[in-house]
């Protein structure tokens, strides 16, 4: 087999070539860009067990095009077309029209409903014997651990424990042992630490176990550190992010050692902290990965930017969000700043229902507040002619930093 092609719906194409790579099978994703599109095809790689050697990431606009070079568990390429059909079945399945897959845009992960399993979230202090405690205390309330995993980091622990009752091997459905379940783990979580809580939820259904632990230690703040251990502990990456003010774009550079599943976490935290990429490279063909990535804010998630540069006076920002709120808008996020005699403001605005912007809406503003101090990015029918495309400025960037 050489190179093959599938056709998964108009707006999605994933085709596997054995030819123009020799220690590799190459895959492209061709299909309509959308948010969350990046981790969706990433989340999906991992789930085959594929690894990721190489990768080009293309998003910059309506369509979204990857590259990824991927190998099987043992570094071979995939050249068993059984196999190749059962990973174009699972993509299929995954990430065509007839699929289900929505990673949330916000930081919790959808749980699917399910009548087999109770799922249950713990967040907490990590110790020595934290898992065997947790096992005790469930076995104690006759539940059994089907399936679960637990990652810690700076001293904190988060778990996803799929569980059922140990008696009828179903899903636990009543509340007040749900409750005792959920006070005693809490407790266990806790610890001894009196400055920080524990976070326990239980639920009923399925959910993507590794998506939502990212979440869960994001939410809970395992980046940061709380006292001074490990404070001298040399680093095992290196992380540069240069921002590009004058395309309104930042390129993040990681090189560290290569572990499995780095590509997902990557994607992973940079969505998580409402990030888009929109162009990437990634090489873990030597003795460390390196990966860089142009990010930017999700446009849906923060609003059309509005940039104002005008003299400044007392009540300008007063006038300012007054002519929005009168036009509709809500100001999802805002820069002030003052530059001598200037007013330098930046703002993300929707209208009220959280839709993007109408061109005569903005029209409107613009005239009210004058068309020279308001300047309008990102809208699809107001493009600056003389405005240097992002990518074109960036590219040769971001491949220099990852040489």
């Amino acid at each position: 087999m050489l190179t093959k092609l599938f056709i998964l719906s108009s707006e999605f194409r994933v085709t596997f070539d054995n030819t123009s790579c020799a220690n590799a099978t190459v895959i492209h994703v061709d299909s309509a860009n959308k948010y969350g599109m990046l981790l969706e095809v990433v989340q999906v790689l991992t789930e085959l067990r594929l690894i990721v050697k190489k990768a080009y990431i293309s998003s910059d606009g309506g369509w979204f095009m990857d590259v990824f070079n991927v190998t099987d568990q043992s570094g071979q390429k995939i050249m068993d077309e059984s196999v190749l059909d059962g990973i174009t079945d699972y993509i299929h399945k995954s990430l065509g029209a007839d699929s289900c897959f929505h990673p949330s845009r916000k930081r919790s992960v959808g749980v699917e409903p399910s009548s087999d399993y109770t799922l249950i979230e713990l967040t907490g202090t990590d110790r020595p014997g934290l898992l065997s405690e947790v096992s005790a205390v469930l076995t104690n309330l006759e539940c059994n651990v089907v399936n679960a995993e637990v990652w810690t980091h700076n001293k904190r622990a988060a778990a996803v424990l799929q569980v059922t009752d140990s008696k009828s091997g179903l899903a636990i459905a009543d509340a007040e042992r749900l409750g005792r379940v959920k006070e005693r783990l809490r407790y266990v979580f806790k610890g001894s630490n009196r400055s920080r809580d524990a976070k326990t939820t239980v639920s009923t259904g399925l959910t993507h176990t590794e998506r939502r632990l990212h979440q869960m230690m994001l939410e809970d703040g395992d980046y940061e550190r709380h006292d001074k251990d490990g404070m001298d502990v040399k680093p095992r990456l290196m992380i540069s992010v240069v921002t590009w003010l004058q395309v309104d774009y930042s390129v993040v550079t990681i090189r560290c050692k290569d572990r499995p599943k780095l590509l997902f976490d990557t994607v992973c935290t940079l969505t998580d902290m409402e990030y888009v990429v929109f162009h990437g490279s990634v090489d873990t063909e030597g003795p460390e990965a390196h990966q860089g990535n142009i990010i930017n804010w999700h446009d849906s998630l923060q609003g059309l930017k509005l940039e104002l540069s005008t003299s400044d006076r007392v009540g300008l920002l007063s006038d300012v969000t007054r002519i929005f709120r009168e036009n509709g808008l809500t100001v999802s996020r805002a820069e002030v700043s003052t530059r001598g005699d200037k007013a330098v403001n930046t703002f993300y605005v929707r209208d009220a229902s959280g839709n993007s912007v109408e061109l005569k809406t903005l029209e409107a503003i613009r005239k009210e507040i004058g068309q020279t101090m308001l300047q309008v990015k990102g809208h699809p029918d107001l493009k600056s002619p003389q405005q240097e495309s992002p990518a074109r400025f960036l590219l040769s960037t971001l491949f220099r930093l990852t040489l």
